[in-house]
């Protein structure tokens, strides 16, 4: 990130290592606090004013106690200037029995949506779901001659927005293509984040390349694509799920 320009990227749609959860080919031992305080800094550089970041994270649970290293990033990114325009969740359905045999379940991960000043774009989606319109009231005659005043909801024609919880399938309940990269998060995420922070042919930033996924749907949504990636083998998977997109979009 170091060679690109200052406010260059109006959208990051990234999710950094998890304290120590997994190996990544060897290359956590390269991860820290002080690391990920460098790439914050980077990424309000690069962000453009009224650019967003979305950060997909969750905490190691160690020796009974859970990290808070997602708190540590949200507040270090304040520090660097951000706002916390959203903090949301990424309920996972699939994930079977994970987590400590001395807590509940864990099904979920944080979804911080930092802004440089307010987001250019706010596209908030909807669930699917009718909105109700403002209750009507009428009076009805008891047969006692008492008045009853009835009301009712009744659907105006437009869909609900979503709350800031979301759900996706995971593990054996997801339809997922394998990509041989060990934390994939769902397409569908990143494609509802990059609808909502971000408009046609704005650039997509994402430092933790992995196997290419935000890269995939911000091409499919007629954005354009930067993308980081330290490993050699992710590197090369996500630069063919990506040449396969731009092949297919252009076949189409």
């Amino acid at each position: 990130m170091s060679r690109m320009e200052n406010n260059s990227v109006d959208l990051t749609v990234t999710s950094p290592p998890y304290d120590n959860l997994r190996t990544y080919n060897g290359n956590i031992n390269q991860w820290s606090f002080e690391k990920f305080k460098e790439i914050a800094k980077e990424l309000f550089r690069v962000t453009k004013q009224g650019g967003v970041v979305v950060w997909v994270v969750a905490d190691a649970t160690i020796k009974g106690s859970e990290t808070g290293t997602s708190f540590r990033q949200a507040l270090w990114f304040k520090d660097c200037g951000f706002n916390l325009h959203d903090t949301m969740i990424y309920k996972k359905n699939g994930t079977g029995a994970c987590g400590s045999n001395l807590c509940y379940w864990q099904t979920f991960e944080y979804m911080f949506v930092f802004s440089k000043g307010r987001p250019n774009s706010i596209n908030r989606l909807t669930n699917g779901r009718p909105c109700q319109k403002k209750c009507k009231k009428k009076g009805r005659l008891r047969k006692d001659g008492t008045y009853k005043v009835e009301s009712r909801n009744t659907a105006d024609g437009k869909e609900q927005i979503r709350n800031n919880i979301w759900e996706y399938n995971v593990g054996f309940c997801s339809g997922d293509e394998r990509t041989g990269h060990p934390a994939v998060f769902p397409e569908q995420l990143a494609n509802d984040h990059i609808l909502s922070w971000s408009s046609k042919d704005d650039i997509i930033l994402d430092p933790f390349m992995g196997s290419g996924t935000t890269g995939k749907m911000a091409l499919l949504n007629n954005r354009k694509f930067l993308g980081i990636e330290l490993d050699e083998k992710y590197f090369d998977i996500a630069s063919k799920r990506i040449e396969e997109t731009i092949f297919n979009e252009s076949a189409g």
